[in-house]
């Protein structure tokens, strides 16, 4: 599939979108946004992609929103919409990232601010560059944080930490990030890919990719759980299914013969509904 602002490129199981706008810090437009919706999607159809790794082309990780348009670039009256509230497009791509049924690990290596820190929100695990800057600057240009931000950041790192970042707007340092458990590690600027595809093979070498889709999907929903009964009654019907796959059988015959598993289980022949009646609510 050819881009125009991000490439692709699978290697051995491990898929890593790059944002590739370099001249302008892989700043955001809607054609970013679409190509990137484009590429998960592709992904999830195909059962060679065992993780995605995300991460920017040259000094920057993205920069935000291009702010090209001037003082119009967030007026989204001119946007076309089929009811009364055109949709935030860094919004979509969040709620894209939401439903992945492969695991997405974030390669933060430079500024990653505005829509370039919110989009990294529902990716699994984020790492950094130890020179990495990260903002939610939203209120110094005069807007509110996207991309579903309000309910992802604050499950990440608590409400306050949130609301100070949020509140002052401020960029701040990799290691802050670290302190507050944004990012899971730092490491050098030229170690930072070699540590993700490290920590995407170690997925794609060692799991069984349906049983990795559906913990996925059990984690995020949980997030919104009201009582912990309700994770009970998912983890006992994906017990109920996944006990009796292929997949268990070679998991536990492997592991007898001390041997890598050859797990045969596809996700595109579909998941289970181990949430029955769950079902996210639709765009008003």
């Amino acid at each position: 599939m050819d881009f125009e602002q991000i490439t692709t490129a699978v290697d051995d199981g491990v898929l890593t979108i790059t944002l590739n706008r370099p001249d302008r810090l892989n700043a955001w437009t809607s054609k970013m946004g679409e190509e990137l919706i484009s590429a998960f999607d592709a992904a999830d159809a195909d059962d060679d992609v065992r993780a995605l790794i995300i991460t920017g082309a040259g000094r920057g990780f993205c920069a935000g929103a291009d702010l090209g348009g001037g003082g119009s670039t967030f007026d989204y009256r001119e946007r076309e919409a089929a009811g009364p509230v055109p949709r935030d497009g860094g919004g979509q791509f969040t709620l894209r990232v939401f439903e992945s049924t492969k695991p997405v690990i974030a390669a933060i290596n430079g500024p990653a601010v505005g829509v370039g820190a919110t989009m990294t929100l529902p990716m699994d695990v984020r790492l950094a560059a130890e020179d990495a800057r990260i903002g939610f600057v939203f209120a110094r240009r005069g807007i509110v944080p996207e991309a579903c931000s309000s309910w992802f950041l604050p499950r990440a790192v608590g409400i306050s930490r949130a609301m100070e970042w949020v509140a002052t707007g401020r960029v701040f340092g990799a290691q802050e990030a670290l302190d507050a458990g944004l990012v899971r590690a730092v490491y050098p600027a030229g170690e930072l890919l070699d540590a993700a595809r490290e920590l995407a093979r170690e997925i794609a070498d060692n799991t069984a990719p349906v049983s990795v889709a559906l913990a996925r999907k059990l984690m995020w929903t949980m997030l919104g759980a009201e009582h912990p009964m309700i994770a009970h009654r998912a983890d006992s019907r994906g017990m109920l299914y996944r006990g009796q796959s292929a997949d268990a059988q070679e998991g536990v015959t492997s592991f007898l013969e001390k041997r890598p598993p050859q797990f045969p289980d596809k996700v595109s022949d579909g998941l289970p509904d181990i949430m029955p009646g769950w079902a996210a609510p639709e765009f008003r």
